[in-house]
């Protein structure tokens, strides 16, 4: 059967009609990934399944709920979209709006974005402007222009994003035939738990599904801004795609947290660069580190008992693929080792 993308297949439950026009890369529909070694490596009673959003058209999550807010924009007759962006919202926007002719506009934190994304949206022919701030800032600027001017907001802010990204909790269901135990999951500007929580709320109520996920949610040690209670003024974290101090959903993720008796905890840069070579390592899933997080806040919460004499089964979300920033991951792997063009030096060096 042709798949047609998010917007097609769940259009019963998303603000379109047979008016919207509706621009696609056939996003969506991404693997949820049973990881037994995982399983085995973290012990206990944990059935994982890893929803691998990296495998998305621009690589992220950002695509579910970018096809719709740009299909809606293009129906409300904007000329162009604008975001402030940590890399992934850049990337989908652009491409997204290359598809729908609409003029790209993206705001990014100067020298705080992965090459590997900013590479996309110039790419894609966006108009990249840095600016000497971090992201918070960039929002605000990018907040006041769409306010102002005939542009689209392209953000979490706009509700048609979490519309589009709630599509991904549809999925776990339709593969599992129930909501999981636990959703554990990285927070950064928050959009995403907000956008699940109510994803699995409106499936339950449609499909009459008796339970709901504990939505366990995970911010990087200096850039916890939820956790800590106030703004981070300059949050810093090796997961650049969750460098935010002031995340824009914040009272709706600390809602998805208190409704489904879950949790929003820290993990350090350490915790998130073990979980990233565990994926890769155990899985050969390659992720970005902000994908990681919710490997080391599983893997956390694990080592301290919490799932002691209880079978679970626990959804980990994956945001982004590896290829994102690659540089990452070259400066924390092992470096090739260098031998004479020798089969000898070769066998002797592997350990055959």
């Amino acid at each position: 059967m042709e798949y047609k993308g998010v917007i097609e297949r769940y259009r019963d439950y998303l603000p379109v009609s047979g008016k919207t026009p509706v621009i696609t890369m056939l996003e969506g529909n991404t693997p949820l990934i049973r990881a037994e070694n995982l399983g085995r490596a973290l012990g206990g009673g944990l059935e994982i399944y890893l929803k691998y959003e990296g495998l998305n058209p621009t690589g992220s999550f950002k695509d579910r709920g970018m096809t719709v807010a740009v299909s809606k924009a293009v129906e409300e007759g904007a000329k162009a979209v604008i975001c402030a962006s940590t890399g992934n919202t850049s990337a989908s926007a652009s491409a997204y709006a290359a598809r729908s002719g609409l003029k790209c506009i993206v705001l990014i934190p100067e020298g705080a974005i992965a090459l590997g994304k900013l590479s996309q949206a110039l790419m894609h022919g966006a108009t990249v402007i840095a600016v000497k701030g971090n992201f918070d800032e960039a929002l605000n600027i990018v907040k006041e222009i769409t306010e102002k001017y005939p542009v689209a907001l392209m953000n979490s802010l706009n509700p048609n994003r979490i519309e589009g990204q709630k599509t991904a909790a549809f999925e776990i269901i339709d593969v599992l035939g129930a909501a999981p135990d636990y959703q554990f999951m990285p927070v950064g500007n928050a959009g995403n738990i907000t956008a699940y929580w109510k994803g699995y709320k409106e499936y339950r109520e449609k499909r009459k599904a008796k339970s709901l996920p504990k939505m366990m949610g995970f911010q990087a040690e200096h850039s916890a801004p939820i956790v800590m209670g106030h703004p981070i003024a300059k949050p810093e974290t090796i997961a650049t795609a969750i460098r935010i101090g002031n995340p824009a959903s914040w009272k709706k993720a600390e809602q998805a947290r208190d409704e489904s008796g879950g949790a929003i905890d820290i993990v350090t840069d350490d915790e998130i660069v073990r979980a990233y070579r565990m994926l890769a390592s155990l899985e050969g899933v390659f992720v970005e580190p902000a994908s990681a997080v919710s490997v080391a806040g599983l893997r956390k919460y694990a080592e301290k008992g919490y799932f002691k004499n209880r079978r679970a089964k626990v959804v980990c979300i994956l945001t982004g693929h590896g290829l994102k920033d690659p540089d990452c991951a070259i400066r924390i792997a092992v470096k090739p080792k260098s031998v004479k063009a020798d089969i000898a030096a070769v066998v002797r060096e592997v350990g055959l």
